[in-house]
């Protein structure tokens, strides 16, 4: 099997490479990515069944190229801090909506399977009284620039699919946390800041919820979804992870053994959504899936290991990051 990977040296995406070559021996893996501030060559492993293509998901020359080489592409690129999209939308409209079109119209032309990761925020988010969750019914109501351009993404697959019999599958991800991931989120950012020796940072009163789930756990699911979703169809994936961000940033500071309290109050970001909640429902007991991480505090723990370990990843990007909070006030 030939797999395309879009945005491959991101976070997510490169934790899916791992994952790919560790249980599909038969599989090659063309990693496409920009390279952007949040794409670390270093990120994706040295292997010789992986290429590195440096290149925009919005170029058609480059895409049409690598698609037509691939039998299966799966769609993790997008640009994704809801903060830098509230400071310039621009760069989420190219990337998340012109880049999806342009990789949908190549698989269109080609005939390959396509899988598109998106985002649980593209449906806004729910009170925090709220005994419900996210279901792929659910009605989108993105907050930002970025959930916005990411539902529009969404709504290119669903019509890609209806209009023109694309042979393709979606999933909505809550929120991933785990190794690779870039210090600007907020679970590594506040584990470097306790290796730092700085306090980290909470914005309001930490109230808002996410749906946490290991990086490793979407990434199983995302192929359950390929190899056995219907085509066509949304999967929403979850772990039953909902914390509060104030009680995630205790728990970090517990395992790191700081005190509880050992965090200051910044300012709310603007529209920041309430609490997000998904039902995995159909991916468990359609497709059989089952998160590894159960335990928020086990993969806390390892992933707090693993920045601990690897300091040369994450250091270069650090001081950057923290100065483009300093002039947010955050």
């Amino acid at each position: 099997m030939r797999v395309l990977v879009t945005g491959g040296a991101g976070f997510i995406g490169a934790n899916f490479v791992r994952l790919t070559l560790a249980t599909r021996p038969d599989a090659t893996v063309t990693v496409l990515d920009k390279l952007t501030y949040a794409g670390n060559a270093a990120s994706i492993p040295d292997d010789p069944r992986v290429t590195l293509v440096q290149g925009d998901i919005a170029d058609r020359e480059v895409v049409d190229s690598l698609v037509s080489e691939t039998d299966l592409v799966v769609h993790f690129a997008a640009e994704s801090h809801n903060d830098n999209s509230l400071t310039d939308p621009s760069p989420f409209i190219h990337t998340n909506l012109v880049g999806t079109f342009t990789l949908l119209e190549a698989c269109r032309a080609h005939a390959t399977r396509f899988h598109h990761v998106s985002t649980d925020e593209v449906y806004g988010d729910l009170a925090l009284d709220d005994p419900g969750k996210f279901t792929a019914d659910t009605p989108y109501n993105p907050s930002s620039p970025y959930s916005a351009s990411k539902a529009g993404s969404d709504l290119l697959v669903r019509a890609w699919v209806r209009s023109f019999g694309l042979a393709a599958t979606m999933s909505n991800c809550s929120n991933n946390y785990g190794p690779f991931q870039h210090v600007e989120k907020f679970i590594p950012r506040q584990i470097t800041n306790i290796i730092d020796g700085v306090r980290p940072k909470l914005y309001g009163a930490g109230a808002n919820v996410r749906d946490w789930i290991h990086v490793d756990d979407h990434n199983t699911a995302v192929w359950t979804v390929i190899d056995a979703g219907r085509v066509g169809q949304t999967y929403l994936i979850g772990a039953d992870g909902e914390l509060s961000n104030k009680a995630v940033v205790e728990a970090v500071l517990v395992a790191m053994g700081q005190p509880v309290d050992a965090y200051d109050h910044v300012p709310d970001r603007p529209g920041h959504d309430l609490r997000y909640a998904i039902d995995a429902t159909a991916l468990r007991e359609e497709l059989g899936w089952a998160p590894r991480y159960r335990d928020f505090a086990t993969g806390l723990a390892a992933t707090i290991d693993w920045y601990r370990d690897n300091e040369a990843w994450w250091r270069p990007l650090k001081r950057e990051t923290e100065l483009a909070y300093e002039r947010l006030g955050r």
